[in-house]
């Protein structure tokens, strides 16, 4: 059978023989009603336990409407033009509203980049990246994390969310208040939210007792967040679930949609497991390809096999990252220094390490292979050379899981 799964803007493929396949992960298949911006404008005019959002704003009124950057999925141009339509229907000019572009720890975006994301409002409403301007400090949350957050955020009379919903490997999702933090926080204040990391609470699919999902909620509640808009995309990248409203309330009901769709059952755990984020933009470098690995140690047996496809094609995508894995003997040290020095960059690492602990993980990417092996990863060049090296440590009868979009897909082991 022959297997393809997204790598940058093409696909990587092998042969697998069907006896060895356990199966293909794929979103649940569940009855969707409305798609795309027919979906986005009824969810602006159905909120979730919150006015709708003209009724939210008043004219002259300042409006901030944060969204991701580049390296999300979140299709922003389509979302953005009933968002606006709202809001100049509660009276707000464009010359009132401004676009900021969340960037967390990620690199600041080019001319070109925000006005791919900005679509048609591009030159009509102020675009900005959130690490361009200063930041206000609004004090501290439970956990001692700074609420440091860009300036037009803070001084904005309303507060918008924009994001996509999908699993976070250990803020449990996506969405919501996450733009806040970390998209428009400092470096000090999302290393301090992410060091919890460490907490076995903190994994994909735990919100109410995640600490790091509660620590972001306190600080977006100290923001002031005024209204959300999030969507749940298909593997196409396509939206087929929004969820516009209270911030809370209007994220758990898109939570909820996303486990009827990509929480997935799987007869046991596999010997080899092909994991892929799905292609661009989700693979541009290793930070962000790390989402789909983490969610494969669901479906890898311990000792088995994980086949990482990512083209990576700006490199490791984060200096910390580099240097923790460079300065380590082993996987074990890596996961050892999150104990002792937490560090921003660093906890993505250890995230890599602990799963390098449990099962063999061969890469396919565009990386140097020297600088793969010093990641303790196993370099491939394709797709099908690491499958028959996986079939050849496994052996002939090993059991095969595909995942051709990891990063959206938890595995779950039927009792």
């Amino acid at each position: 059978m022959r297997i393809s799964v997204g790598y940058g803007e093409g696909t990587q493929e092998c042969e697998i023989p069907e006896a060895n396949l356990l199966g293909v992960l794929k979103a649940n298949d569940v009855s969707l009603g409305l798609a795309g911006t027919a979906e986005v404008e009824r969810a602006l005019h159905e909120p979730i336990e919150s006015p709708r959002l003209r009724e939210v704003v008043r004219p002259g009124e300042t409006v901030a409407i944060i969204t991701s950057d580049i390296t999300r999925p979140m299709p922003t141009p389509q979302v953005l033009p009933a968002v606006l339509d709202e809001l100049h229907a509660g009276g707000v000019r464009d010359e009132d509203i401004s676009l900021v572009f969340g960037l967390g720890s990620h690199r600041a975006q080019t001319p070109e980049e925000r006005q791919n994301l900005a679509g048609a409002a591009w030159g009509r409403i102020r675009c900005l990246d959130s690490s361009s301007e200063e930041f206000v400090s609004l004090g501290t949350t439970a956990a001692g994390t700074p609420i440091d957050v860009n300036r037009t955020v803070a001084e904005a009379d309303r507060v918008l969310c924009l994001g996509n919903i999908e699993y976070h490997y250990f803020a449990g999702y996506s969405g919501g208040v996450k733009a806040i933090m970390p998209g428009v926080s400092t470096s000090s204040a999302i290393a301090n939210n992410h060091a919890m990391i460490a907490d076995e609470r903190s994994c994909a699919g735990n919100l109410d007792t995640n600490p790091v999902r509660i620590d972001i909620e306190e600080a977006g509640a100290a923001v002031g967040c005024d209204f959300i808009v999030n969507v749940v995309l298909d593997e196409d990248k396509r939206i087929v679930g929004a969820f516009a409203g209270h911030p809370i309330a209007a994220h758990r009901a898109g939570c909820a949609f996303l486990d009827s769709l990509y929480r997935v059952d799987i007869p046991k755990r596999a010997d080899i497991v092909i994991d892929s984020q799905g292609g661009a933009p989700k693979d541009l470098n290793l930070y962000q390809t790390q989402k789909a690995l983490d969610n494969a140690k669901y479906a890898v047996r311990e000792g088995g096999v994980i086949i990482l496809v990512g083209r990576c094609n700006e490199g490791l995508g984060n200096a910390a990252f580099e240097r923790w894995m460079h300065e380590a003997a082993s996987p074990a040290d890596v996961v050892a220094r999150l104990h002792t020095a937490f560090e921003l960059g660093g906890h993505k690492a250890a995230a890599v390490a602990k799963i390098q602990q449990m099962a063999s993980v061969y890469l396919v990417s565009d990386l140097n292979p020297a600088l793969a092996r010093d990641c303790f990863f196993t370099p491939f060049p394709t797709l099908q050379a690491a499958w028959e090296a996986a079939l050849a440590k496994t052996g002939p009868q090993a059991s095969v899981l595909v995942m051709p979009h990891g990063g959206s897909t938890v595995p779950q082991t039927l009792a």
